[in-house]
């Protein structure tokens, strides 16, 4: 007998997880395990993946639901691993409580550098991972170098292709290939969750904003962020908006709406909150409300407006954070960029006419400049591409995704004199400024 785990941390996971088994995606195990997990600084208070509206019919589709948080009890579930000489321990406690036996395992998880599917793919050692990336993350590189025994496990990369024709890096440095799970797939699970009993606020073709934790995750500032609704109500009503949809961040900390509201106000448009006590997947809103705009930072539900519900989408916010990241391997850089690059701004109205995302090779040439950049020893491949990237297209607008400072440490173009380009590909060169690097922040 097969038993296989899905884990999964938000309701946009489990839907690309139900999606993935009923495009038979998976053969067919004896049985299926959903482990749930609730992470960010308290997770006890945040809401549940079971919690929310629809959960039942996602349900449908495993044998059991298990939570992560109750099985490791007190430790927090984004920081817990365990020791090495306990990994043995932790297994044999997992399959007596979950009633494993001694059967065979597969373990399907979100990326296994950090969190609960790095601890999980440690303490079941030696079993067969499938990952996958609900998120833009996934066009990303792997957020740092993952131990041999755990790469060399994974045997591909499920995704949703939140944009066409790009591939994703994460994972590339073990050849693990990319695998789109369909669209067709996920967006019939998505009309099962909007067909469930959601109480939802009769507006016709809204503007729908979409709210993000940016401040939570200490990206920026909570200010910053207030700021960053504010002008989403500005930039909807500006566009000739008047019925305005506000959706937020349910796994955020409560905070009271009133500045919206009265901003609304004061721009004569008609503004509704939605209630996140039992949180509604932001694709069944989309699939429900069929917004006349869609208007976001980074979040995966923003391009999958755009790819799968065909419905116009803005952006927001993306140049301050493109600033503020740090330190440059920010994994929220990746998403960043790409909203930046190929998502039209809020602000540009012609573009959100157009609504012509952008994608292709040229979008494959920046993720591989900023990837390479971002992490240079987990993709040392990148290198030629991102060479070639910016000695094409570096100029006035390109520049917001690089910072100085790292491409010259990295000696990529840019900062170095063409007549002096021949110096980068020159490896005894390359470790001398290393050194020279790490003496001066020796003092030495």
């Amino acid at each position: 007998m097969t038993i296989r785990i899905f884990h999964a941390s938000s309701p946009a996971a489990a839907v690309l997880l139900a999606a993935a088994i009923d495009a038979c995606c998976f053969t067919e195990p004896d049985r299926r395990i959903l482990l749930l997990s609730r992470t960010g600084p308290a997770p006890e208070a945040g809401a549940d993946v079971s919690e929310s509206h629809g959960f039942e019919r996602l349900r449908a589709r495993f044998d059991e639901v298990l939570s992560w948080n109750d099985a490791i009890f007190p430790f927090h579930p984004d920081g817990w691993l365990p020791r090495a000489d306990d990994a043995p321990l932790w297994e044999r406690h997992f399959r007596r409580a979950w009633g494993l036996g001694e059967e065979p395992l597969e373990l399907v998880v979100d990326s296994p550098h950090a969190g609960p599917a790095r601890a999980l793919t440690q303490v079941f050692a030696g079993t067969p991972v499938d990952v996958y990336a609900e998120g833009p993350g996934a066009y990303g590189p792997t957020g740092e170098k993952i131990p041999p025994l755990t790469g060399t496990r994974v045997r591909r990369l499920l995704h949703a292709e939140l944009v066409a024709g790009v591939r994703p890096l994460l994972l590339g440095e073990y050849g693990v290939e990319p695998q789109t799970v369909p669209v067709g797939a996920i967006t019939k699970v998505v009309g099962e969750l909007a067909d469930a009993d959601v109480a939802l606020p009769a507006v016709e073709a809204p503007a729908l904003l979409l709210g993000q934790d940016l401040a939570g995750a200490g990206l920026i500032t909570a200010a910053e962020e207030a700021g960053l609704r504010l002008e989403m109500v500005r930039g909807a009503a500006a566009l000739g908006h008047t019925r305005l949809v506000f959706a937020p961040d349910p796994y955020a900390p409560w905070e009271n709406p009133a500045a919206l509201l009265a901003e609304a106000d004061r721009l004569g448009v008609e503004l509704t909150v939605l209630d996140t006590t039992r949180p509604v997947p932001a694709d069944a809103l989309l699939h429900r409300l069929r917004p006349a705009l869609v208007v976001g930072c980074t979040s995966a539900a923003l391009f999958g407006a755009a790819r799968f519900h065909g419905l116009p989408v803005a952006t927001v916010g993306t140049g301050l954070l493109l600033e503020r990241l740090t330190p440059y391997e920010n994994a929220e850089r990746i998403p960043a960029t790409l909203a930046d690059a190929v998502l039209p701004a809020l602000d540009d109205a012609e573009a959100v006419a157009a609504q012509k995302p952008g994608g292709g090779d040229e979008v494959d040439g920046l993720l591989a400049a900023v990837g390479f950049a971002m992490r240079p020893k987990v993709r040392p491949d990148l290198r030629p591409a991102a060479e070639r990237y910016l000695s094409a297209h570096l100029d006035g607008r390109t520049w917001r995704y690089f910072k100085r400072r790292r491409l010259a440490s990295l000696a990529l173009p840019g900062v170095v004199p063409a007549r002096l380009a021949f110096l980068r590909g020159n490896p005894a060169l390359r470790r001398v400024a290393r050194r020279a690097r790490a003496l001066r922040r020796g003092g030495g």
